[in-house]
């Protein structure tokens, strides 16, 4: 892989990161159209850090609000919703890790976890949540949807965000809380793979590659985050179940 393809693949990253089509998915299907394939998926978790700080960029001025404010409640239980939501995803992350490294290089199995997404976005669109604060109960169910969502071509914010619409809380609360649910998981599953690499003989990716992956990542990611907030008060997240749907069909056919 070059710098070239590296700035594709972290470009599409970060737009789909945070659009409800599965980034993971979209990587699969744009290495296999690019011809690439780099083994595990190392080159993935870099991307996704880069789009963790483009969460980090948006989200600052909340977590700066959530340390000035520790001692109130309601941030304290905001907190524990997050932390509570964390956890399903470590574990789908520690038990089920070669069967999920396993379908990054399945292509069809993306396209058919591409369809999946497009009917939950579907069904999200029969919900209208009313509640501002995620509880405690809530955000582990949330975190439930996350874990499910590590498989490729199932989308995390599409999953989680309609989950969190089927609990009651309201469009934007629950995209909220999706992004901010990342954090964690994001960053845990980077510093793991950085130890898995300094331990295995896999070849490592140069390291412009690697920064231009980056740095893609993150101004397109930073971008769309900032779009894609702004669309959910229009009320037209669903529109993107036709996008997976159609998406998903063609790579099968193909």
């Amino acid at each position: 892989m070059g710098v070239f393809e590296a700035i594709l693949l972290g470009s599409l990253q970060g737009l789909t990161e945070f659009l409800p089509v599965s980034s993971s998915g979209h990587l699969v299907i744009g290495q296999e159209l690019l011809g690439i394939h780099v083994p595990g998926n190392a080159f993935e978790v870099v991307l996704h850090v880069g789009t963790l700080f483009s969460v980090l960029a948006v989200f600052w001025s909340d977590i700066v609000g959530f340390l000035r404010t520790l001692q109130d409640k309601s941030t304290r239980n905001y907190i524990l919703a997050l932390a509570f939501g964390t956890v399903p995803a470590v574990i789908c992350g520690l038990f089920f890790k070669d069967a999920i490294q396993s379908a990054f290089d399945n292509v069809n199995f993306v396209a058919g976890a591409l369809v999946c997404t497009g009917i939950i976005l579907f069904v999200g669109k029969c919900f209208t949540g009313n509640k501002d604060q995620v509880s405690i109960r809530n955000g582990f169910l949330i975190g439930i949807a996350q874990a499910v969502a590590i498989i490729p071509g199932i989308s995390r914010s599409g999953l989680t965000i309609t989950i969190g619409l089927c609990l009651g809380v309201k469009s934007d609360s629950a995209a909220r809380f999706s992004f901010l649910l990342s954090i964690p998981v994001i960053s845990g599953a980077g510093l793991l793979t950085a130890l898995d690499l300094l331990e295995s003989n896999e070849p490592l990716l140069s390291i412009p590659v690697l920064i231009a992956g980056f740095f893609s990542s993150f101004i397109v990611g930073w971008i769309s985050l900032k779009w894609l907030l702004s669309l959910l008060q229009s009320g037209k997240f669903c529109w993107f179940g036709f996008y997976c749907v159609g998406i998903g069909i063609l790579v099968w056919i193909i």
